[in-house]
C-alpha cells in the first residue's frame, strides 16, 4: 500500500490497486482514470449539465461567476442520470477510501462551463489550506472531475502546477490566490490537461491552478464532485439534498457516504461558494 494510504485503510478495503493514484496525488496533486466511462455515458451527461445549465441562468443566482464568460452550478445528485454510476465506480471509490478514509463524505456536485470569450482566471486554489494539510502534510479533500466534451487546445484547458498544493504563506490573499511575483513558479510548472469524454480525474483542489482563455465557440462543461475526509469541512459551503423516493433508490454503500438532508421536494440551489476573485479574470 502507498505510504500515504489513510491509515487503517488496507487492501482488502479497496476493489482496485490504486497505490499510484494516491502518490500522484500527493507528488503531484492530480491523478486520473482514462476510459472510466463509455462516451455514450458522457454525452447522457453533457445533456443532463446543459439541461441544468439552461435551467440556472433563469433564475436569480442560479449560476455564479467564475470569470468572464464563465459559470459554476451547483445540482443535486438527481439532477444528472449517471451520478450512482460515478460515485459508485470502484475507482472513485478505492480512491476515496485510500486517500481519505472508509468514512468519507460525498459534499458537493456541480459543474464548471467556461463559455466562448472565457479568460485565464489568476493562478489560485479552491479554499484555504486545512490545519491538518499544513501541519501534517495530510490531505483531507478530493475533487473529482468528469468532462463532458472532448477537451481541445482552443477550448480553454484547465491548466495545473503540479507538486504546490503545499505552497502557503502570509502573501496569499484569502489564503487562495498567491502573489503575482510568484506566477513565474506556476508557468513554470503549468501543465495543460485535455482530458476525453469518458475519463475522470481526481485532485487536491489546493494545487494550485487555474481555467484558460477559451479561444472556441463551444461551452466546455467539466462536472465536480467535491468530496471530504473525516476532519473536512467543505460541506459547510454546500446544499446537497436528495427526495426521499431517490434516496430508497439508492445503493447502501452509496447511502453511507451522502450525508444530507432527505426532502419531500427539491429546492433550487443558490451557489454558496462564491470566490470573489476570481470574477474579474487575470487582470
Amino acid at each position: 500500500m502507498s505510504v500515504h494510504t489513510f491509515p487503517g485503510v488496507t487492501a482488502a478495503d479497496l476493489d482496485l490497486d490504486v497505490s499510484a493514484d494516491v502518490e500522484s496525488l500527493y507528488a503531484e496533486g492530480i491523478t486520473a482514470r482514462k476510459g472510466a466511462f463509455t462516451k455514450e455515458w458522457a454525452d447522457q451527461l453533457n445533456d443532463d449539465v446543459n439541461r441544468a445549465f439552461a435551467e440556472a441562468l433563469q433564475r436569480p443566482n442560479g449560476a455564479v461567476g467564475r470569470g468572464p464568460n464563465r459559470f459554476y452550478v451547483e445540482i443535486h445528485p438527481e439532477q444528472i442520470s449517471g451520478f450512482v454510476d460515478l460515485v459508485d465506480h470502484p475507482w472513485v471509490r478505492s480512491l476515496c477510501t485510500a486517500t481519505l478514509g472508509p468514512d468519507y463524505r460525498i459534499v458537493e456536485l456541480g459543474f464548471d462551463v467556461p463559455l466562448e470569450g472565457a479568460v485565464n482566471q489568476p493562478w489560485h486554489r479552491d479554499f484555504p489550506i486545512p490545519p491538518e494539510t499544513q501541519r501534517e502534510r495530510r490531505l483531507t479533500s478530493l475533487a473529482i472531475n468528469v468532462t463532458t466534451v472532448d477537451t481541445a487546445e482552443d477550448m480553454g484547458p484547465f491548466e495545473i502546477a503540479p507538486g504546490t498544493q503545499w505552497d502557503d504563506g502570509p502573501d496569499f490573499e484569502h489564503g487562495m490566490f498567491p502573489p503575482k511575483s510568484l506566477y513565474s513558479r506556476y508557468e513554470e510548472r503549468a501543465v495543460r490537461k485535455y482530458p476525453q469524454r469518458g475519463d475522470i480525474s481526481a485532485r487536491t483542489a489546493l494545487t494550485i491552478h487555474r481555467g484558460t482563455t477559451n479561444h472556441s465557440a463551444k461551452p466546455r462543461p467539466v462536472l465536480i464532485l467535491g468530496v471530504d475526509g473525516p476532519e473536512a469541512n467543505n460541506g459547510d459551503r454546500h446544499d446537497t439534498a436528495v427526495t426521499s423516493a431517490y434516496w430508497k433508490t439508492l445503493p447502501e454503500r452509496v447511502r453511507r457516504h451522502l450525508h444530507c438532508p432527505i426532502v419531500d421536494e427539491l429546492t433550487p440551489m443558490t451557489q454558496k461558494h462564491t470566490i470573489e476573485g476570481l470574477v474579474m479574470g487575470d487582470a
